[in-house]
């Protein structure tokens, strides 16, 4: 099943769902997409990372992007497109002072963002669920949508100033671009981690991906998340386990394994540690 929806101010909504497809192209707007259930193996530059339910990605126009899905069971991605003139206008809005906006000046041009993985959490997992639900029903209704739209880049605004913005007043480097490379170089080791949490992997695999030493790496992660990467590994493997727990009818073994745990008793208390309760009691709770 596959729907596009072209507007008329050249913004793009694609809605797919597919077992196996293969993408190649040169992205030609700003995009984020989203995934709703399964993985999305994607390379953008030459970078490899694979989207999850739990996150999104940004691509800027004008980037080679490739996009594959490799699955027996149907992946439902979603993606948002933006026109020029839409984005160049909300821009203009979100940064220029309300007597710039009266007089018609045009705001000076946003800083560039990090094409990577963001926190799909949120108003901005409302907003886009709500959206996507709005045209499964045959939303046709252009204002509304660029509502939604609108709403979206706002959402994402928010989540970049968080993930980006903050985490650079965190590092301790004095001068702004150094704070700005390791911050990129951080983005990467996160991306890695993100997408091979199920694998065994290193401290020595992540600071090669990131092009840091072992030990830069630790301090600077630090810094930046306030945990170590070791402790947004664990994070992340339960928080995904959460989400099979709830979504899937998968075994507790068979979860354990897909999320990159060896020992099912080590899983069950760092679960009941984290969420208070066991993950068979939390699975039944969500089937009642």
């Amino acid at each position: 099943m596959r729907y596009v929806k072209e507007l008329s101010n050249r913004n793009r909504i694609v809605s797919e769902s597919t077992c196996e497809a293969l993408y190649e192209q040169q992205n030609d707007a700003y995009t984020i997409k989203f995934v709703f259930n399964g993985t999305e193996d994607c390379e953008i530059n030459k970078r490899k990372f694979s989207i999850y339910p739990d996150t999104f990605a940004v691509i800027n126009a004008g980037t080679d992007f490739c996009s594959k899905i490799d699955s027996i069971n149907p992946v439902n991605t979603f993606s948002v497109s933006f026109g020029e003139n839409f984005i160049k206008d909300f821009q203009n809005t979100l940064f220029s002072s309300n007597e710039s906006l009266l007089d018609g000046k045009k705001a000076k041009t946003a800083p560039a963002f990090i094409e990577s993985l963001y926190p799909f959490t949120g108003d901005m997992r409302f907003n886009v669920q709500h959206l996507k639900k709005q045209l499964d029903r045959g939303l046709k209704d252009e204002m509304l949508i660029n509502e939604y739209m609108h709403h979206c880049l706002l959402n994402y605004y928010k989540i970049y100033n968080k993930e980006v913005v903050q985490k650079l007043d965190k590092l301790s480097f004095v001068k702004t671009k150094t704070r700005e490379e390791v911050l990129k170089r951080l983005t990467l080791a996160k991306e890695y981690i993100s997408s091979n949490y199920n694998q065994n992997i290193t401290l020595e695999n992540i600071a090669e991906q990131a092009c840091l030493s072992v030990n830069h790496l630790l301090r600077t992660f630090k810094e930046a998340y306030e945990i170590s990467p070791y402790q947004f590994l664990m994070q992340l493997r339960l928080n995904r386990a959460k989400r099979l727990l709830q979504t899937t009818n998968y075994s507790l073994n068979e979860i354990v394994g897909l999320v990159g745990f060896e020992c099912p008793s080590s899983f069950i208390r760092l679960f009941k540690n984290t969420f208070n309760i066991t993950p068979l009691k939390y699975k039944k709770s969500k089937l009642n």
